[in-house]
């Protein structure tokens, strides 16, 4: 066995994973092993610097439970979160861009009918969400599957507020209609910061980071024969569009809230007139094979 050493150490351990039957799993310990020690060395890690990592890990670990989930947060503020992202949904020029998921879709959205509210507790400005789920391959996709959540008018998620939000507050599950169409009725989300009373929250005060991001709603969308996409809609003009603190803002998808005077529309909608209305389409990728 060769000995250890500065010069051959991510060299030595790499060896020890020579007969790691998962040829993938093999590959991805050798480059991290690669990267990591490389890391060291370039920074040259002090004894006290390394225990300090490894307190930080520990505690974002012991900030983790069924409502928050610390490490995707840790993810998201380094910008791992949109790299994994990008890396994985090289989709074509006509496909919606992608972003990151999120912490908090951590419950099932409820199936609700087309043109249903989805804010139960009505805090927040109403507005209308429509839009169409098309394929790149042109032409609508009746029977998509259209996921949709968000914060409420003050900023939080309902499982940020468990008894004071109604249970699946602001999430619903809508199904397309013949051309491909969903709307819903629900409030103008507003911008809001990410828990920042945690290891991460520590983190980003140390370097002087916001923990803020723009108002937004999630959309996760499917289609039979297309690749799922994950995605959100922010709204044009709120704070930190140029830094969310995820680095999840693309310009593709910025939309405004406008305000619609039209009476048969504001009939269709089901609410009253004028109405403010989001809008929304989704271009999903066809699947291959």
């Amino acid at each position: 066995m060769t000995s250890f050493s500065e010069a051959n150490s991510a060299h030595v351990v790499a060896e020890s994973f020579a007969d790691t039957p998962d040829g993938r799993l093999k590959r991805v310990l050798t480059s991290l092993v690669e990267h990591l020690h490389d890391f060291v060395k370039d920074v040259e890690l002090t004894e006290a610097e390394w225990q300090r990592a490894i307190d930080f890990l520990t505690a974002t670990g012991h900030a983790c439970d069924d409502t928050r989930q610390e490490f995707v947060l840790l993810s998201d503020v380094l910008g791992v979160s949109m790299l994994v992202d990008a890396i994985n949904h090289r989709t074509s020029s006509a496909a919606t861009d992608t972003t990151v998921l999120g912490p908090y879709h951590m419950v099932d959205s409820p199936p609700r009918e087309l043109g249903a509210t989805i804010s139960l507790d009505g805090n927040g400005e109403p507005c209308v969400f429509a839009g169409q789920v098309r394929s790149s391959a042109g032409g609508p996709l009746p029977g998509a599957q259209v996921d949709v959540w968000q914060a409420n008018g003050a900023g939080y998620y309902d499982v940020q507020q468990p008894g004071v939000q109604p249970d699946r507050n602001l999430r619903g599950l809508f199904t397309t209609d013949e051309l491909g169409r969903f709307w819903l009725r629900t409030v103008v989300p507003r911008y809001y910061p990410i828990p920042d009373d945690g290891p991460v929250g520590g983190l980003l005060a140390a370097t002087r980071r916001h923990p803020n991001r723009p108002a937004h709603i999630h959309v996760i969308a499917g289609a039979d024969g297309h690749a799922p996409l994950t995605t959100h809609v922010f709204v044009e003009g709120s704070p930190y569009l140029d830094s969310d603190t995820v680095f999840g803002v693309k310009e593709s998808l910025i939309r405004p809230v406008t305000e619609v005077d039209d009476p048969d529309r504001a009939a269709r909608y089901g609410v009253a007139n004028p109405f403010r209305l989001i809008e929304f389409d989704v271009v999903l990728d066809r699947r291959d094979g």
